[in-house]
């Protein structure tokens, strides 16, 4: 069962944006979905409800279901998650150093399947999607 496909498919079909599910210890399952108007707590509500049937008619094993707000360091999954914030800035981690560096910080420029271009203190660096372990953006105040 591929079971981000099916919970992307429900979220999206409610009219939110799926941003990621991460299955923690104890069986706990969290669900992060975003939406151009934000999320509020009706949001979370509406979505756990319907993953939670789906959940028990898919037999689909977990103990809690947290559905929430990906916060203001949402990651960067999808090309659409960094087109839709380019011009921001970001931090990206990668799975194999480059110039022995891992962690990078900068403003996301331009993107495509298959590279990232980041603009950094030390200027403009593109990097493998492939090679990027997380994103996430950095929170504006």
């Amino acid at each position: 069962m591929d079971l981000v496909g099916l919970v992307e498919k429900t979220v999206t079909g409610l009219g939110y944006e799926f941003v990621e599910l991460e299955r923690a210890g104890r069986g706990l399952l969290r669900v992060f979905i975003d939406h151009s108007n934000g999320i509020g707590v009706e949001d979370c509500a509406t979505v756990s409800h319907q993953l939670t049937r789906l959940f028990g008619v898919e037999e689909v094993p977990y103990e809690r279901l947290e559905v929430s707000s990906p916060g203001l360091d949402r990651p960067l999954n999808k090309t659409a998650d960094f087109e839709r914030f380019l011009g921001r800035e970001a931090k990206v981690k990668l799975r194999i150093p480059y110039a022995g560096q891992r962690n990078f910080s900068g403003r996301l420029e331009a993107v495509t399947e298959q590279t990232l271009t980041l603009a950094t203190s030390a200027g403009l660096l593109d990097m493998a999607r492939e090679d990027i372990e997380r994103a996430r953006l950095v929170p504006e105040l």
